[in-house]
This record gives C-alpha cells, sequence and structure tokens, in this order.
C-alpha cells in the first residue's frame, strides 16, 4: 500500500473519531460493503498507518490531577548515552509522551501524577537519576484546552469523507 484513496481517508477519519465502530458502521459511513471494508483496514494496519486502538481515560477520574511538561537536559548528547537515556525513559509508566527536541533541552516529557507532592518524590527519585541527566525544568498544566486530537487529513488532498 504506497498510497491511500479516498476510502482509505474516510476509514482513517471515521476511526480516529470513533474506534469502536463495527466494520459494518464503517463500511457503511465510508460507502463500501463489509469485505472491502475490512480488508481496506487491515491494509491500512498492515502498511503501519493504524497503530493501535486504544481507550482515552480521564486521567482526572483515575487520581492522576497534575499534568508536568519536563525539559531534560542531557550532559552529554553522544549514540550510547542517549540512546541509555531514551530506553530508561521509554520504562517509565508516568511519562506518557516524551520528545527529542531541538533548541534548548534534549527531551520533552509530559509526566502524570496523583498531586504536586507525588510529582516531587518522582522528580526527584526517578527523573534526576536517569542517565546523563544533566538538568530539569518543569512547568505544569493549569488546564486543558485540547487533548487527544485526532490528526488533519485534509493536507493529503483527498475529497474529505462525507
Amino acid at each position: 500500500m504506497n498510497q491511500i484513496d479516498k476510502f482509505d481517508l474516510a476509514i482513517l477519519h471515521e476511526l480516529q473519531a470513533d474506534a469502536r465502530l463495527t466494520n459494518a458502521e464503517l463500511a457503511q459511513r465510508v460507502g463500501l460493503s463489509a469485505a472491502p471494508c475490512w480488508r481496506r483496514v487491515r491494509a491500512l494496519e498492515q502498511a503501519g498507518y493504524i497503530l493501535g486502538y486504544r481507550a482515552e481515560i480521564d486521567r482526572h477520574k483515575i487520581g492522576l490531577g497534575v499534568l508536568a511538561f519536563v525539559r531534560l537536559d542531557a550532559d552529554r548528547s553522544t549514540g550510547g548515552l542517549t540512546r541509555a537515556m531514551e530506553e530508561a525513559i521509554r520504562q517509565i509508566p508516568e511519562v506518557v509522551s516524551c520528545h527529542y527536541i531541538s533548541g534548548t533541552g534534549t527531551f520533552e516529557l509530559q509526566v502524570v501524577a496523583r498531586d504536586l507532592e507525588s510529582f516531587s518524590q518522582f522528580a526527584r527519585e526517578v527523573l534526576l537519576n536517569l542517565p546523563n541527566v544533566k538538568d530539569m525544568h518543569t512547568s505544569f498544566s493549569l488546564g486543558e484546552v485540547k487533548a487527544g486530537g485526532a490528526l488533519p487529513l485534509a493536507h493529503l488532498g483527498l475529497p474529505g469523507p462525507r
């Protein structure tokens, strides 16, 4: 699968909006019969367009009231040290997102915690003890404006979903 067409685009659009659609519901929404729709979804999965399906959970309802943005500065930016830092970060469940960034800093993390006290303890005991960490800078979310949004698809230049 090298290119996607208008049906694939419509499938991606619909699944981003509601990944719990049955194949029959999805097929009806995109204008296909069930079998071709199912084959297209499988092809999109196998080609890596669809990476997975998961439930979006309200972090507040499960007691994670703090969302912190943490910039970690590496002591040295050599390949082996950076890879060790990346692997250590991947293993931490409280880190829900991590990006290797340009500009000031090396990594930008999104970290969740129950409250400020538990975040403080986590930062001191876990983040500052990661391999190759030189410095840490933290900002806290005061409220979410937009989170967990669907990716825009209009740039693909295909007719939009119905």
